[in-house]
């Protein structure tokens, strides 16, 4: 019969619902975000109320088995053909393959980090200000007292703790080492009229692919 096969579906799909909504609201309330992350939020609402959707279906088809509201489960048994029964097995199969998913990424591991974490960015835009603006900073009034020395000994840290920076924030949000492979050469603008250091290429330059 097409509605037990759409009735078991509709249960699998309003279960894992249920297993997602709570997958991002737990660590929205650990970390506190559940007011200031409004997206991720109203994403576990959407999760949540479908959940109640499918469940509900279920539930009204499953009634008449205990002689609680015959009329109306009889109807939707009769109602439940197979092209309706062939959707609710693919919800299912999505939302298990979406559940399947936290084991291979961090971000749907621990929920919140499917969104934008305020906290999180803040503490990044600190540590490129530190780590990398400055050291920049040190670089071009280096360059402007004519000591080449530590110029370029600040670059290479600005060009270090980039890397340091990106790398983390790539393997971090994929759950592993990342393989990344730019779709074309990095261009770098030539720097403004009389800013340019001597000896350096008024040109944009092109940076050869490589893999972070």
């Amino acid at each position: 019969m097409p509605w037990t096969v759409g009735a078991a579906a509709n249960v699998v799909i309003a279960l894992s619902y249920v297993l997602i909504t709570l997958a991002i609201v737990r660590p929205l309330l650990r970390t506190g975000q559940l007011r200031s992350n409004p997206l991720a939020a109203a994403t576990a609402a959407i999760f949540l109320t479908c959940a109640v959707h499918h469940g509900s279906h279920a539930l009204h088809m499953a009634m008449p088995w205990f002689g609680v509201d015959v009329v109306q489960g009889t109807a939707m048994r009769q109602a439940w053909g197979w092209p309706l029964a062939s959707w609710d097995v693919l919800g299912a199969l999505v939302a298990l393959y979406y559940l399947s998913l936290r084991r291979s990424y961090s971000s749907l591991t621990s929920g919140a980090a499917l969104f934008a974490d305020l906290e999180q960015r803040e503490r990044q835009a600190l540590d490129l200000n530190d780590h990398v603006l400055q050291s920049l900073v040190v670089a071009r009034m280096s360059l402007e007292r004519g000591d080449r020395d530590k110029a370029l000994s600040a670059l290479d840290s600005a060009i270090g703790s980039a890397g340091t920076i990106i790398t983390d924030l790539v393997e971090g949000g994929r759950g592993g080492t990342a393989h990344l492979l730019r779709s074309g050469a990095a261009v770098v603008a030539a720097p403004p009229v009389g800013a340019t250091a001597p000896g350096a290429s008024t040109t944009p330059t092109e940076v050869t692919e490589e893999r972070l």
